[in-house]
């Protein structure tokens, strides 16, 4: 398939409607994510759930995390041989239905193997939809689609923050379930309705396009094999990994923070944390997107440079955040550090589509989902509070800042190599 620099209305506005739906439905699956935290005291204080100590509420979220992070490679190789918006429409549908029965278990057992299954459903979400994305845009704006795209991320955060503590106060901690998966139900059969794009619409044809008559297994190693080749690829991931370690840290351990070492009020660091988030995530990763999009027409590679330098910038203002003991200047470099670091949201995926074979974007973000997590915010929680036992939660946290270092640094040598890589091929 030769390049199409242009697209026809029709195909434009096919695009925009899978921009919204897809948008939607992300914000509801980090609705359907971020629900179970404030649910918290209410299950521990359930009789039917046998009254479950602080750690095994924890595994709530890990059992998610964990299913999540292991099935996303299989539905990363079935999106790039099947229909990508049914295997959505099919994850947007179990995700959902998964949620709306941990209104039903009697058990904690029962509502951990929901829990887990919602990891499943949203697997095959978020392998999937950056690619069909992807496939509907041109790459130079990539950066600003895909910054649409994840300002769900914050919203949709602090919404399941908010909306499962205040139904659980009112209606109780089941109702919360319901309100949050029933409308994915909804969202299941809108995903239908969105045509699937053509594959490498906007991209010479790959060589990695598998023979009609490749298997599965054969398909999914050489796409596994091509991606470890892809220096820029590899190098973008450990940069989000780390990343994603220092997100996943300070969305565990913020809040706590700010009551036992800053001494805020419980009702201030459980709420204006997620009030910030909405505002500066939204204002950080549509900027982000508008500003790589932009850089894009006078650098290749300013996506990963835009990203490298924003986190490099917000490494100190983040060790301001855990370090300066007056309010003004630690909610101020908090509400700074969270716009730089959203920036990187838009453009920095973006690069993973642009740089993997249009035939291969599903399995390029499976594996992506795979490595942040396993690398990111699956160990750093655990970490900052072993490091907080053994010390003090004031220097367990300072390793979010060192993390968002490690990020800038794996993104400005991925850009560095990747130009001279170009230089010396011309």
């Amino acid at each position: 398939m030769t390049t199409r620099p242009t697209a026809d209305r029709d195909f434009v506005k096919l695009g925009t409607r899978a921009l919204v739906v897809l948008t939607l439905i992300n914000m509801f699956n980090y609705i359907d994510r971020y629900i179970v935290p404030p649910l918290f005291e209410s299950l521990r204080k359930d009789p039917v759930m046998g009254h479950p100590s602080d750690a095994r509420l924890g595994w709530l979220m890990t059992a998610f995390l964990v299913v999540y992070m292991l099935t996303s490679p299989l539905f990363g190789t079935l999106g790039d041989r099947m229909s990508r918006m049914r295997l959505i429409a099919f994850g947007v549908a179990l995700w959902s239905l998964a949620t709306a029965i941990g209104g039903l278990v009697g058990s904690f057992a029962a509502l951990f193997v929901a829990r887990a299954t919602v990891g499943i459903g949203e697997a095959a979400y978020g392998t999937i939809s950056p690619a069909v994305l992807a496939d509907y845009f041109a790459p130079a704006t990539r950066g600003r689609i895909m910054s649409i795209f994840y300002c769900a991320i914050p919203i949709g955060s602090a919404l399941g923050y908010v909306l499962g503590g205040t139904v659980d106060t009112h209606f109780g901690w089941r109702a919360a379930f319901f309100v949050a998966g029933v409308p994915g139900l909804l969202l299941a059969l809108l995903a239908f309705t969105v045509p699937d794009a053509p594959r490498g619409m906007w991209e010479e044809d790959s060589q990695a396009k598998p023979a009609p008559t490749q298997s599965q297994l054969a398909f999914a190693m050489h796409a596994y094999g091509a991606l470890a080749r892809n220096s820029t690829y590899v190098l973008t991931c450990a940069g989000l990994a780390a990343y994603t370690f220092a997100l996943g840290g300070i969305a565990a351990w913020l809040p706590s923070f700010l009551e036992r070492v800053r001494g805020v009020s419980h009702a201030q660091a459980s709420s204006l944390p997620g009030v910030i988030l909405v505002v500066t995530g939204f204002v950080g990763t549509f900027a982000g997107g508008w500003l790589g999009d932009k850089l894009l027409v006078r650098n290749r590679q300013a996506y990963l440079w835009m990203s490298g330098m924003a986190t490099l910038i917000a490494t100190p203002v983040a060790f301001l955040v855990f370090m300066a003991p007056s309010p003004a200047v630690f909610w101020s470099a908090t509400a700074v550090a969270e716009v730089l670091l959203f920036a990187s949201t838009g453009p920095i995926n973006a690069v993973t589509v642009n740089v993997v074979s249009p035939t291969m974007r599903a399995t390029a973000m499976a594996a992506q989902i795979f490595f942040i997590h396993l690398l990111g915010d699956v160990p750093s929680p655990p970490l900052i509070g072993a490091i907080s036992d053994a010390s003090s939660l004031g220097t367990g946290v300072l390793v979010v800042p060192v993390a968002v270092f490690v990020s800038g640094v794996f993104w400005i040598y991925a850009a560095r190599r990747a130009a001279r890589t170009i230089s010396s091929a011309v």
